[in-house]
């Protein structure tokens, strides 16, 4: 469990202006889609690095802390994304509040990039020696061939084949099948040693962001589980998980895959011990 406030603890004097109109807030939207995926600001930091006190800031309509409408609106972008929010809207009204969309960054001067460009080096002499001795090594080969043939006795440079020889026949070698991949069940979180608790998060239906930890609160993992990707934690006692979008991932328990049907989007705090799967 995260320690710090919860997601609905929030007291009216920290409660950001009321908005105008029909339309909320940018601070009180993203307060409110946070709150309504059960995600507390110290869990919303975690994820998306962006720091508490900023989270805080933004979510009260105050964007100073974010040092200028760049990085505002990069960390918008953020915390809608992690509280299940389409940043589009939320970008649209902060421009509208703040007078546009930022000017591009001017180019760099001229005499930054004369600073980077790579020194001119000086003639390869390794290359041309190669080159040489190539030419020499092939000058000999030819005349030692020259040589063959016209009746002297002179042996076949090492690595030629003589065109008297024989061609050797081989035996085809039969080819075994190759191993089918072993299911997520079948690989190291079947084999999960009895005395601890194994479990493998993968997203094998899309992007979700996942916290980790161990039985004594220390954090195991923190962070976005691209899809396609998987993590495996193990504990001697019990592994505490958030899962942000618990319907895009796939648990394994102890080799056991989880058949629970989680909701695309659902936000779930699951807990898991030694021996049968058990849901916390």
């Amino acid at each position: 469990m995260s320690i710090g406030n919860s997601p609905d603890d929030n007291s009216p004097q920290d409660e950001p202006p009321i908005e105008k109109g029909d339309r909320p807030s940018i601070g009180r939207a993203l307060q409110q889609a946070r709150i309504a995926a059960g995600l507390t600001v110290d869990d919303v930091s975690n994820a998306t690095r962006v720091r508490i006190a900023i989270v805080h800031a933004i979510e009260q309509d105050d964007f100073t802390p974010c040092g200028g409408d760049v990085y505002a609106r990069g960390h918008l972008k953020t915390l809608a994304r992690a509280v299940n929010l389409d940043p589009a809207p939320l970008l649209a009204q902060y421009d509208d509040d703040h007078g546009g969309r930022p000017a591009p960054t001017p180019a760099a001067p001229m005499f930054e990039a004369e600073r980077i460009r790579p020194e001119r080096r000086g003639p390869n002499w390794t290359a041309a020696m190669v080159a040489a001795i190539v030419a020499v090594i092939g000058f000999v080969g030819f005349t030692m061939v020259k040589d063959d043939s016209d009746g002297s006795k002179t042996q076949v440079a090492e690595g030629s084949t003589p065109t008297a020889s024989k061609p050797v026949k081989t035996k085809p070698t039969p080819t075994k099948p190759a191993d089918p991949k072993p299911d997520p069940s079948d690989s190291a979180i079947a084999a999960a040693p009895q005395d601890k608790v194994t479990v493998q998060v993968t997203a094998p239906d899309g992007r979700s962001w996942i916290s980790a930890k161990d039985h004594n609160g220390r954090l195991l993992f923190d962070g976005f589980l691209k899809q396609g990707d998987s993590k495996t934690f193990q504990d001697k006692e019990k592994i505490d998980l958030v899962l942000g979008d618990a319907g895009a991932l796939q648990l394994y328990v102890n080799g056991k895959k989880i058949e629970d049907e989680f909701q695309p989007g659902g936000v779930e705090r699951l807990t898991y011990t030694k021996g049968d799967p058990e849901v916390g």
